[in-house]
This record gives structure tokens, sequence and C-alpha cells, in this order.
């Protein structure tokens, strides 16, 4: 049985302090985004590799969607002093959604597309491999849309019966055109208008391994090395790639893994005037409207 103990900690944000200089805040479970702080100079080993510290003493790490049940955390503060910590990482549940009657192509590309999406998707992970001194990772994020969530994190997908990569960020329709917010402020290391399965996408580098990614966009607003303020637009929402609708798939990534943006930034506001996101009828080829938000652990 993995950690019923904590599981009720999944709905809060705690903060966890097990020495003078080493906080932790997040929440330990599949998908979360957690920051730290052991003090200027510490050194940090997450399951024996290297995390970077800022020179403040704040750094990041996260879990995956499906993290071990436990993870190993060390400290060796400026002083000298070590700090071993053993971490339970409680479970999700995911759900399962499941799209037919889609083109064959979308499912299934022919190999003569299949040189172009390679080459795409190393281009995505040369972007998500970059590694800036940008401290941007310290501070919150905020939703880069407000609409209808029709996608969340970590559901299995099924495209006409046929297995797929599980769901690995937030999609929110919007209508067409709705302006699209950097969710913090960083670095522009991806701005490409129309991959293949992506469409329009942008990836911001927050520094320390931790970026953003936008997708469906119809119009881009930034270029690559660009820096963006937190809230500056950075394009519009459209329905650009494999999507059925305009929508705005969110994706939050550190070091390569892919997290769970909606527990980072928290509850959505709600639309205004002056944000006049709706309901819509859009959805990406793949929704899971029926799956909450915060899956309850198991």
């Amino acid at each position: 049985m993995r950690r019923l103990a904590i599981a009720a900690a999944l709905c809060v944000i705690a903060t966890v302090a097990w020495a003078d200089a080493l906080k932790l805040d997040g929440t330990l479970t599949e998908g979360a985004l957690i920051r730290g702080f052991a003090g200027p100079g510490a050194h940090i080993a997450l399951d024996g590799k290297t995390v970077r510290v800022a020179p403040d003493g704040h750094f990041i790490f996260g879990f995956g969607r499906d993290a071990p049940a436990r993870a190993s955390l060390d400290v060796i503060f400026r002083d000298g002093k070590r700090l071993h910590r053993v971490l339970d990482v409680v479970v999700r549940h995911y759900g399962v959604r499941r799209i037919e009657n889609l083109p064959p192509a979308e499912v299934t590309p022919p190999p003569e597309v299949m040189a172009r999406i390679k080459r795409e998707a190393a281009e995505i992970d040369v972007a998500f491999a970059q590694q800036s001194d940008s401290v941007a990772f310290e501070t919150p994020l905020e939703w880069p849309v407000t609409g209808t969530i029709t996608g969340v994190y970590g559901v299995g997908t099924f495209l006409n019966g046929q297995r797929r990569q599980p769901h690995l960020g937030v999609d929110i329709s919007a209508p067409a055109g709705t302006p699209i917010k950097a969710a913090d402020a960083g670095i522009v290391s991806l701005a490409e208008q129309s991959l293949f399965f992506t469409g329009g996408t942008v990836i911001i580098d927050h520094g320390y391994g931790l970026s953003t990614l936008y997708i469906h966009l119809q119009n881009i607003a930034v270029h690559v090395g660009d820096r963006v303020t937190r809230g500056e637009i950075i394009g519009e929402v459209g329905e650009t790639g494999r999507a059925t609708g305009p929508n705005l798939h969110w994706g939050l990534v550190w070091n390569g893994v892919r997290l769970d943006p909606a527990l980072a930034v928290g509850p959505m506001p709600q639309p205004n005037a002056a944000n006049p996101a709706t309901a819509g009828a859009a959805r990406t080829t793949a929704p899971a409207a029926a799956v909450p938000i915060l899956p309850p652990p198991r």
C-alpha cells in the first residue's frame, strides 16, 4: 500500500521543514513541481542526481506522471552539515480518454511524415534542455489564458482504439484569437508557427531547467531569444496542428520531466469582461472533460 497516510495533503500546498535551512513548498505527488530553499552555497541531489541551486539558495525539482513511490533527497549545507530524507510520492488516479473516427494519418502518420515528426521532436527536446541562470523559476506561475479546461494532465489516451502517449498538460478552450500570456518571465527557447502535431508552438525557459509550453497557437508574437515578462502577450489561441477547435495546450517541464501545470498554478481565475474566454465547443483531438483536475489518491 502506497502512502495513504499523506494522501489528504493532495489538495493543499504545504511547506515542510526538516532542518533550520531546508524548506520544501509543494505537494509530494505525481506531476508536482516542488520549490525548495536550502540556503546559499548548499548542494542538493535528488535520487543521486545533482539539482541546481541558485545563488540565493532556492531550487526546484519535480515528479513525473509515473514517478517512483519514493525519492531520496540529499543536502549538504554550506557549513558542511548533511541531511538525507526519503520522500514518499503520493499516487494519483488517471482516467482514460478515447477518440474515434479520426483521420488515420493523425493517428499513425505515414512513413514520409515521420522524418519531419522526429526532427521537430528533437527541436522541442533541445528547447526543453535549456539551463539558463534566470531565477524567474522562483516566482509563482499564472494561467496563460482563462477558459474551460477540456483536457487534464495524466489521462491515458486512445485514438481510434490505439493507445498513445498520456496527455501531459492542460487543455484550455477559448475563442480563436484570445491573447495568450507568458505564465512567468523567461527567455523564448522555441517559436515555431507550424509543427506537425502541435502547430504554432512556443517554449519559454524560466531558468534552472524549468520551461512552459504553449501549443496550437494561430499567431506567435515572440521570437527565439526574446526575454518576456510575466503576463506579456506571446501569441493567440488557435487550432493549429492536431486540434479540432481553438484551444491552448499548456505544459510544464522540469529537466525533461513533464509536470502538471494545474498543480503548480492553483485555481483558474474566472473570465471577465477584460478577458472574455468562454467555454465554446473547442477541444483537442483527445478531450478528457470528465476527469477532475486533482484526481484523488489511490
